[in-house]
């Protein structure tokens, strides 16, 4: 592989509803090291969960979070500008909505700035611009639009770090038998269909939306590996060490890839 993307959600705001330092202190410290072997891009959500850090505005209704994320979006691009600057690398913010990938004109202005930030190591932190688009902010908490990046600027692989550890042979919060499917080559449409719901209080989409963008990949063979954004070991070993110990990898060919 040569191009990763990684898409967080709103797992790096804390159950108090901050900025958790210590998730994004690891989480940049994770980038830092992918940087040193792939072209890295990372997808961020958390825009409204960080307005919600500095304003009192309740997350009802459209307005009410376009305004959320307008707020928050500064403040989480300076968390991110401040913890990679101590780890010796800089950052580039990169609003875009799904709808740019429907011009091919806007898609290739995009791709050349991403290309040319990837060639001199400089991480492009793409977000939802929530003030023009608001199809992310209602649905699918970026999944969509990090599917669109990882098809559209020619990445290996997808990999998504929610609160979300896997996909599960059943609901785990309903049944605790419930296990990880370590790899899945096709989807069908009732799971594609099945009605979403937010993961957690400050997340969107659930599993489905994620179903979703891991079809869109599967569907133009390319692939998407779903981990915990908690523990990051999981995907540091699968990442950095090619060694696959838990999380899903979405990937159309059957391969040989395992659990161990």
């Amino acid at each position: 592989m040569k191009r990763v993307v990684v898409k967080v959600g709103s797992h790096i705001i804390s159950d108090e509803g901050k900025i958790s330092e210590e998730r994004m202190q690891r989480l940049c410290e994770f980038l830092s090291d992918l940087m040193e072997k792939y072209e890295v891009i990372l997808v961020s959500s958390g825009a409204i969960s960080a307005g919600m850090c500095r304003v009192d505005i309740k997350k009802e209704g459209v307005v009410n979070r376009q305004m959320l994320a307008a707020i928050g979006q500064p403040f989480l691009m300076e968390n991110y500008d401040r913890i990679m600057s101590n780890l010796g690398k800089n950052v580039a913010q990169v609003l875009l909505t799904a709808g740019d990938f429907d011009s091919r004109k806007r898609t290739n202005h995009a791709k050349n700035v991403i290309d040319a930030l990837c060639e001199r190591k400089i991480l492009p932190i793409i977000n939802e611009n929530d003030a023009t688009g608001i199809e992310e902010i209602l649905f699918g908490d970026n999944d969509r639009l990090s599917a669109g990046v990882a098809h559209y600027f020619d990445a290996d692989i997808l990999v998504i770090l929610s609160d979300i550890d896997g996909y599960y042979d059943a609901d785990p919060r309903a049944n605790k038998n419930a296990k990880i499917i370590p790899l899945i080559s096709f989807l069908s449409q009732d799971e594609l269909n099945q009605k979403p719901s937010a993961g957690s209080q400050f997340g969107t989409g659930g599993i489905v939306t994620k179903l979703k963008a891991a079809n869109f990949l599967l569907e133009n063979n390319k692939a998407m590996f779903l981990a915990s954004g908690f523990e990051l070991e999981v995907a540091r070993k699968f990442l950095l060490q090619n060694k696959q110990v838990g999380g899903t990898l979405f990937k159309k060919e059957i391969c040989k890839e395992v659990m161990g």
